[in-house]
């Protein structure tokens, strides 16, 4: 195989690899690559490939994804094997019969791979909204954010950060895993986000503060329930945030309203003190509704500038959205 043919498969396979991993939606996937090398060669190995890399890949072997997620995911390569050989391949339907005898279950996992060579894996419910709350999956800001916090990591190390909204934990367990906080705040406000945050923090071999036997290069990790409407001046006092983090919290004029209002109770915290730093992360899906949020943040006396787009790209998520991470100065 030549170099350059060689690389390309392997961009193929990492691909393929990190969109199943993360459960991304099958349309993401590179088929039309995929089926061009398919007919090019009339050998198996490249499927062979893909399915270590994906079902059979270690991390999903033990974390795997929904039921109905591998068996759509599984049909799909079949079809395009079936188009081009006419041969049946064995692995693929072995592959897809263990998938029909697993019992399926409202929450699958999601695993994203680190440039340290480990992972972060989240048990997810497999609805976009869940109980009520949207804050039982990762939203693509999230991904952006964490994206954002390897590639700056000094923003971080050795202070203590109070993540709000953190829904599943994506961005905060990046952060602890890569960043080396001296503590991480995780908060929400419903009760089955903070259930399934407290099962991803132990889930990702980091302890909760009132663990004794927690490792000491670890940071403190906490999962708060904060209501911003309700939280007080004390209540947000005892967090004594560096830095203040939160990323796809702007879904309706409701919350940000919240959001602003809580992040002027966190500064009031700290008259005698400098004030945390603050970076918002969030997709570009409504121009009024950004728009909103810096007109409310300038009424509450609130600069903001807008944080520079990064390149790193390390997690699976739609390319074609605009995302943007704002630094607060209260």
């Amino acid at each position: 195989m030549a170099p350059e043919e060689s690389a390309g498969t392997e961009l193929l396979l990492q691909s393929f690899e990190r969109r199943f991993l993360a459960a991304r939606a099958l349309r993401s996937f590179p088929w039309q690559s995929l089926e061009a090398k398919l007919r090019d060669s009339s050998d198996s190995e490249l499927l062979r490939a893909i399915l270590q890399k994906t079902v059979k890949h270690p991390l999903c072997v033990k974390h795997p994804p929904s039921v109905k997620y591998a068996w759509c995911f599984l049909s799909e390569l079949i079809k395009k094997h079936e188009a081009v050989h006419m041969e049946p391949l064995d692995e693929l339907y072995e592959a897809l019969a263990e998938i029909l005898m697993a019992k399926e279950s409202t929450h699958g996992h999601r695993s994203y791979l680190l440039p340290s060579g480990g992972s972060v894996t989240l048990s997810e419910s497999t609805a976009i909204i869940s109980h009520g709350t949207t804050g039982l999956v990762t939203w693509d800001a999230a991904l952006y954010l964490a994206e954002w916090a390897i590639e700056n990591p000094a923003a971080f190390t050795h202070r203590t950060v109070l993540e709000l909204g953190s829904g599943a934990g994506l961005t905060g367990l990046a952060i602890c895993k890569m960043c080396h906080p001296r503590a991480y705040i995780f908060s929400d406000c419903h009760r089955r986000v903070l259930e399934q945050l407290r099962g991803n923090v132990l889930l990702n071999g980091l302890s909760l503060e009132a663990d004794v036997t927690a490792n000491s290069d670890s940071p403190r990790v906490t999962v708060a329930q904060l209501d911003w409407d309700v939280a007080t001046v004390p209540q947000l006092s005892a967090f004594q945030p560096d830095v203040v983090i939160a990323a796809d919290v702007l879904y309706c004029p409701e919350a940000i309203v919240s959001l602003v209002g809580v992040l002027q109770r966190l500064a009031a915290c700290c008259e005698h003190q400098r004030a945390p730093e603050v970076y918002v992360a969030f997709t570009v899906r409504n121009p009024e509704t950004c728009q909103l949020f810096t007109t409310e943040l300038g009424r509450a006396g609130i600069r903001w500038e807008a944080e520079p787009r990064h390149d790193q790209k390390l997690f699976p998520y739609e390319e074609h959205l605009e995302m943007a991470i704002l630094k607060l100065t209260p």
